[in-house]
């Protein structure tokens, strides 16, 4: 297959190269090098890109719907805006990369590395973030509603704002994570580790906290309507 003059292929060295707006669907770029590569606005739908190298790549506003990114290494990559509904991510690094009102819904991201990165007004609903690491990174105003986020780690989250409606964060670890004004109606936070987190103006609304290690949190203006688990909280707020 050729692209715009490159050879798209498995293992196909295209770092650097500009592939603005390229139609790549159902594309194979297994284990690919695409260092720094310029995606910007390609269509990569369906696109297989197990093992690839999208290290610093710039795929901004691009159309990854159900694209295969297993185990790719995308860390301090630029994907504000992109589509990746349904993508699966399992195991993919994301660390440090860019990916403000990126679309992941429905996305696989399993075991993911999104250690300290940029997922402000990101949309998860129904994604599966089981095992993920999101310790330190910016969630503020991102929609989780219903994502799984089983074993999570959130430590050190930046979660203001965060949309968590009916979300599982079963055994997450949400240490010293901001959470004020988070809305977590309904949300599942049995054996999670919320020890000195702030939920001042969180939405607790009916959520389930049995089990939950709740040590030295914050709940200053907090709504606990018909929370479990309440009487065992211990709250610094």
């Amino acid at each position: 297959m050729d692209v715009n003059g490159f050879v798209i292929e498995p293992r196909a060295n295209l770092a650097g190269v500009d592939l603005t707006d390229a139609i790549l669907v159902g594309a194979d770029l297994t284990g690919a090098d695409l260092v720094g590569a310029i995606l910007t606005g390609a269509d990569l739908t369906r696109a297989r890109l197990t093992g690839a190298n999208l290290n610093g790549a710039y795929i901004n506003g691009a159309i990854l719907a159900g694209a295969n990114f297993v185990e790719a290494d995308m860390s301090g990559a630029d994907l504000h805006g992109a589509d990746l509904t349904r993508a699966n991510l399992t195991g993919a690094n994301l660390t440090g990369a860019d990916l403000p009102r990126a679309l992941l819904t429905g996305a696989n991201l399993h075991g993911a590395n999104l250690h300290g990165a940029n997922l402000t007004w990101a949309i998860f609903t129904g994604a599966y973030l089981d095992g993920a690491v999101l310790a330190e990174a910016n969630l503020t105003g991102a929609d989780m509603t219903r994502a799984i986020l089983t074993g999570a780690d959130l430590h050190g989250a930046n979660v203001h704002g965060t949309i968590l409606t009916r979300a599982i964060l079963t055994g997450a670890d949400l240490t010293g994570a901001d959470l004020t004004g988070a809305d977590l109606t309904g949300a599942d936070l049995r054996e999670t580790n919320l020890t000195g987190a702030d939920l001042a103006r969180a939405n607790l609304t009916g959520a389930e906290l049995n089990g939950a290690i709740l040590t030295g949190i914050i709940l200053t203006g907090a709504d606990l309507t018909g929370v479990k688990g309440y009487n065992s909280i211990a709250s610094d707020g």
